[in-house]
């Protein structure tokens, strides 16, 4: 006879204790009523189900399996066995115990709806989706499978789906406040903001502390713009939670962008405080410490971030950190490490391509930019940067290739307008020319910074706008180097005025201590400064090219430094350590020189010479040496330094130079035996469609003249033959000479021509001195921006004014009259030959004694810690 077991009154007495949480009293009840009635399945599952809430579930297991063995259909002990093996991580075991309930009772919701569970932990997406489904599908209204439905679509970024699902379940339940964070998360995701904003608004109205809520409706506040709603928001998310880390990290997100860069770090630093791991803090601090020229803190907090999380886009940002303090190498292989984690990572391919490229491992940058351009075949940036390469290497049609597909795709990249006008010019493809140089001016006016200052030169004989577009240089390139708000925690702190010294430290900085016309000009001089006085270093940014000027230079110096692999900050930190204290920047805005160590102060004072005619449009620059013909006392307001004026031309020059004694005859040079030879051996960039107007109305009105200029590329002489032949004069009267490897051999060339015609606005510098010092005149346009001025000083230099025209209307009548029999070009040519000999423009002993002169009346000035001024020799 069977036995009668325990009644419903004690079951009820047992259960209601178990639903409010009592685990242990109702495990108590059980267990003696389990002593009355052993063996009852129904006190077996009870007991389990204490065992379970008390968090002891290999009990729990024990008590169902006793349940299931004394009664084997007992549907509610399989299920409730199915949830804790569960929770133990069995899940295999979990589900069989799941489908043997539902085999007992198929219309079981709440089994299939935590089968759909253990399936998506499974990974198994497909059989969870059917679960949740069935589960509904047995109880329409069953509010946790619509959720966990829609969890899932949500997982798997099926978000249409998951906001089906969702909206179900704010139909049966439209105070469910978590649902609505859910829904605003994804319709955030997929940019439906309003609707995302009225979401989460709805969660916290109807959960107040919901800070979760309040965080990711300060998210979608500031995405809206609404900024003080955002900082209100996640202040009331603080408010809630004292410890909500991502609450602080995105409220020091919506600082930064306010401009309150030290709330912004202030919150950052609180959120690490929290969570020291917190990955995306550490990142967003390193981000701003980057912007505030802080980079040394930068690559702190990326390096932290990197530490906790490998991140490609970080390494990225860590290696560009790393490119503005001059540390290549190292940026380098923090590319690398993040295309290690990304291989399809474009923007890193790209900028490990502009890398390499610093270090002259061309071919292996060209691959860079290829591979990310095959990544992402409408990516501007690597166009830009493979046309900069060409460009520097002389492939000028490959240049204006690149730069072309650049410009389509994106043409706001700083400099690509400038670049692109460049290589045209250096193929002498002047189409469009006038409209360029209208459109150029505009985006100057418009602070824009679309051409480097020393392009700008050639084109654009304005000293205001050459000003502006300095300004904009600085500003867009060097502003990271000499942020005012964090001196003391900048890459180097304001550097000091050093004790006086028993010989003025003078240190010269270039990347062409090599065979190079600065070189040229400059090499005496060191040579020649009063080692009583002056004690001379050399800072080279430049190859360590062993040929025979760099050997010249490096005897000719106290001290030589070879700083080309060095980082920025190094390079400062070893002209700081030597204590130098006038620092010549010879290089300015050309390639290589590096303004970046000017910009953290190598020295208490920073002086512009020769290497860059023109402004750099900084503070951190103090003079620039001119002479009263280059920067006129009316044009020093478009100077950011202050002038240092030399009484005789500023240009240096060697005193004596070798020429070539060999006998040439014309024909020897491919040139005709009679008729004027009129010359210009400028580079092909200085020559425009004004000048060359000038050329052929100059050549139609001298029967018989030629004009000689110097062999480039095939390109170029061909548009320039095509142009000729525009103005009706023959292609065959443009003669090309051929570059001679001793320029000994070229000076002695020169004087096969009868004249040598100048270009402008950028003028002949060193050519127009080579020519001069040859006797052969130059006849030029002077202008109004210094590169516009310089062969009127040179021409100054050895008492040649009358060759100095201020109109082209006058610059063709004179070439004209000189070339057409008059005797006035012979009178010039004796008077040169005369002068030559006496001036002081061939004299670099005088010339360094002036040098000598200013830098002592600079360096006594800044001992005394006097504001700087214009020096008038």
């Amino acid at each position: 006879m069977r036995k009668v077991g325990p009644s419903q009154e004690q079951i009820d007495s047992v259960t209601s204790i178990l639903s409010i949480g009592k685990f242990q009293e109702a495990l108590d009840k059980t267990e003696i009523l389990r002593q009355q009635y052993p063996g009852e399945s129904l006190l077996s599952n009870i007991s389990g189900a204490c065992y379970q809430g008390l968090g002891q579930l290999e009990n729990a297991v024990e008590n169902y399996e006793k349940a299931i063995i004394t009664n084997p259909s007992y549907y509610k002990a399989h299920y409730n066995l199915g949830g804790a093996l569960q929770e133990l991580g069995k899940l295999n075991e979990s589900v069989e115990s799941f489908e043997r309930a539902l085999s007992i009772k198929p219309d079981y919701a709440e089994a299939h709806n935590n089968i759909g569970n253990v399936f998506k932990v499974l990974g198994q997406f497909d059989n969870a989706i059917k679960s949740f489904r069935s589960a509904i599908e047995i109880k329409p209204d069953y509010l946790e499978a619509h959720f966990n439905l829609g969890s899932i679509f949500q997982d798997l970024n099926n978000m249409e789906a998951a906001i089906t699902s969702y909206e179900e379940v704010l139909i049966i339940k439209p105070d469910f406040a978590v649902l609505h964070n859910n829904l605003g998360v994804i319709l955030q995701g997929i940019g439906e903001l309003d609707s995302a904003l009225e979401h989460f608004e709805d969660a916290v109205k109807i959960m107040p502390d919901f800070s979760e809520a309040y965080n990711n409706l300060g998210n979608v506040c500031k995405e809206l713009n609404q900024l003080d709603k955002a900082i209100n928001c996640f202040n009331k998310a603080i408010a809630i939670n004292p410890n909500f880390d991502k609450a602080y990290n995105n409220i020091g997100n919506v600082f930064k962008e306010l401009g309150q860069f030290d709330n912004a770090i202030k919150n950052y630093e609180k959120a690490i405080s929290i969570d020291p791991n917190f990955a995306e803090a550490h990142n967003n601090l390193g981000s701003l410490l980057k912007l505030l020229g802080r980079q040394y803190d930068a690559v702190v907090s990326y390096q932290k971030s990197l530490e906790i999380k490998p991140d490609a886009v970080v390494h990225n940002k860590l290696a560009m950190t790393f490119m503005l303090l001059g540390e290549t190498n190292q940026a380098i292989k923090s590319y690398q490490k993040a295309l290690s984690i990304n291989p399809d990572y474009g923007d890193a391919h790209n900028n490990l391509g502009i890398a390499l490229n610093l270090i002259d491992q061309t071919e292996e940058a060209i691959k860079s930019y290829k591979k990310a351009l095959s990544i992402k075949s409408d990516y501007a940036e690597p166009y830009f940067n493979l046309g900069n390469l060409m460009l520097f290497h002389g492939q000028w049609d490959k240049a204006l290739f690149n730069y072309e597909h650049a410009l389509n795709l994106k043409p706001g990249i700083n400099l690509l307008f400038g670049n692109l006008l460049n290589a045209k010019m250096q193929l002498c493809i002047w189409d469009d020319f006038s409209n360029d140089l209208s459109e150029l001016i505009t985006k100057i006016n418009n602070n824009e910074s679309p051409i480097d200052p020393f392009t700008l030169s050639l084109l654009i004989d304005d000293a205001q706008i050459q000003l502006k577009n300095s300004k904009a240089h600085v500003k867009s390139t060097l502003s990271n180097y000499f942020k005012e708000k964090y001196p003391k925690n900048n890459s180097l702190s304001k550097i000091d005025r050093e004790q006086k010294h028993k010989k003025i430290r003078i240190g010269y900085f270039s990347a062409d201590f090599r065979e190079h016309p600065v070189s040229d000009l400059s090499a005496e001089i060191y040579e020649l400064h009063d080692r009583s006085q002056f004690e001379i270093y050399a800072f080279s940014f430049g190859p360590d090219t062993l040929d025979e000027m760099n050997l010249r230079i490096k005897e000719g110096v106290d001290n030589f430094y070879d700083v080309r692999m060095m980082s920025h900050k190094d390079v400062v930190m070893l002209s700081r350590s030597l204590e130098i204290d006038i620092a010549i920047n010879l290089g300015g805005f050309t390639a290589n020189s590096r303004a970046e160590v000017f910009a953290m102060s190598v020295a208490p004072v920073q002086i512009g010479y020769l290497g860059f005619t023109g402004t750099m449009g900084a503070d951190f620059m103090d003079y620039i040496i001119a002479d009263r013909i280059v920067i006129p006392k009316d044009k020093q307001i478009y100077y950011s330094e202050k002038v240092a004026y030399l009484p005789n031309c500023y240009m240096a020059n060697r005193t004596k130079i070798a020429v070539s004694k060999k006998i040439l005859r014309r024909k020897d040079a491919g040139l005709p035996s009679d008729g004027f030879v009129f010359c210009c051996f400028n580079n092909y960039c200085k020559v425009n469609p004004i000048v060359f107007r000038s050329w052929m109305t100059i050549l139609s009105k001298v029967n018989g003249s030629i004009l000689w200029l110097p062999e480039g590329n095939n390109i170029a002489m061909n548009n320039l033959k095509k142009e000729a032949e525009k103005y009706g004069i023959d292609e065959d009267r443009l003669f090309f000479a051929p570059r001679l490897n001793l320029k000994e051999d070229h000076l002695n060339r020169l004087q096969l021509a009868d004249l040598f015609i100048d270009t402008f606005p950028f003028n002949a510098h060193t050519t127009c001195s080579d020519a001069l010092r040859v006797g052969l005149p130059v006849l030029t346009l002077i202008g109004d921006s210094f590169t516009s001025r310089v062969a009127s000083s040179l021409l100054n230099g050895v008492d040649l004014p009358e060759m100095i025209t201020s109109s082209k209307e006058h610059y063709e009548s004179l070439a004209i009259e000189l070339a057409t029999g008059s005797e006035k070009l012979k009178v010039i040519k004796d008077k040169l030959k005369n002068n030559v000999l006496t001036s002081s423009l061939y004299d670099a002993q005088l010339i360094t004694k002036q040098l000598e002169a200013t830098y002592l009346d600079i360096y006594n000035t800044s001992q005394k810690e006097l504001d700087f001024d214009h020096i008038n020799f």
